[in-house]
C-alpha cells in the first residue's frame, strides 16, 4: 500500500468534509491539473490543499528546480508530510484565504500558475467565495488556475454554485476532459485571465465600463451543465 494513503485515510476519517475523499487523486488527473504550469522561466507555482501531495510530486517534475513551489494546507500532518516528502517545495500550514500575505512574507509577487485540491462542494458560499476572491488576488494577469470536478457530484447545489463563480471570476473558463482513469472519475477547469475585483460596490457599474455580460453563449451551453465537484 501506498505509504501515503494510510495517513490520508486517518485524516479523512477525521475531518472528512475538509479532506473530501477517502483516497488521494491518481496520477492522470494530476498529469491534467498541473498541465498549466509554465515549462520555462522561474514560475511561482501555488498549490492550496495538497493532502499528502498527490499533485506536488507532478508539480515537482514539472519545475524539475526552477521558481517556487508553495503548498497551502489547513492541516499541519499534512504539511510535515510534505516538507519530509520534498526538499523543493515550501509546505505552509495557512488557510488559502491568506494566501496574498503569504507570499508577501517570502517577497513574492502574484502566482504565474495555482493549483487546488480544495474540497469545494463541501463549502459554503460565503467560503466558496472568499477562496476564490483569494485566488483571484494572487494570480497574475497572465496566470493560470486548475481545479478539478467529480463526476458524480454534478448535481448537487454547491457544484453548480462553484461554476457559476468560476465563470464570474474568469474570463476564460475551460472544462477538460473527463479523467476516467481516478477513482472517482474527475472533470479538470482551466481557468485564466482573472477578472478584476469591485471590492466596495460590487453590484454597481462602474461609470465608464460596461458590466461583464453572460460569459456563457449558445457554443458553451454544455459546458454549463457539466459536473462541478
Amino acid at each position: 500500500m501506498n505509504n501515503t494513503l494510510i495517513p490520508f485515510i486517518r485524516e479523512f476519517v477525521k475531518a472528512p468534509t475538509v479532506v473530501a475523499s477517502v483516497i488521494p487523486s491518481g496520477k492522470a488527473l494530476a498529469r491534467q491539473v498541473t498541465s498549466s504550469i509554465p515549462s520555462t522561466g522561474q514560475p511561482v507555482v501555488v498549490e492550496l490543499g495538497p493532502g499528502t501531495g498527490a499533485f506536488s510530486r507532478t508539480i515537482q517534475e514539472r519545475l524539475d528546480g526552477r521558481g517556487r513551489h508553495i503548498t497551502l494546507d489547513v492541516n499541519e500532518r499534512f504539511t510535515a508530510l510534505l516538507a519530509e516528502r520534498f526538499a523543493g517545495l515550501e509546505a505552509v500550514t495557512a488557510d488559502a484565504r491568506d494566501l496574498s500575505t503569504i507570499l508577501a512574507e517570502r517577497g513574492l509577487g502574484q502566482a504565474d500558475a495555482i493549483v487546488s485540491g480544495l474540497p469545494w462542494a463541501s463549502f459554503r458560499r460565503e467560503r466558496q467565495r472568499e477562496l476564490l476572491d483569494a485566488v483571484v488576488d494572487a494570480l497574475s494577469p497572465q496566470g493560470a488556475f486548475t481545479t478539478f470536478a467529480y463526476v458524480h457530484a454534478r448535481r448537487f447545489i454547491p457544484a453548480h454554485r462553484f461554476r457559476r463563480s468560476l465563470a464570474d471570476r474568469f474570463e476564460e473558463v475551460v472544462l477538460g476532459r473527463t479523467v476516467w482513469a481516478n477513482l472517482p472519475p474527475a472533470l479538470v477547469y482551466h481557468c485564466r485571465r482573472p477578472r478584476p475585483r469591485q471590492r466596495d460596490h460590487p453590484a454597481a457599474a462602474v461609470p465608464g465600463h460596461a458590466m461583464p455580460a453572460d460569459r456563457f453563449g449558445a457554443a458553451d451551453a454544455s459546458a454549463a451543465d457539466q459536473p462541478c465537484w
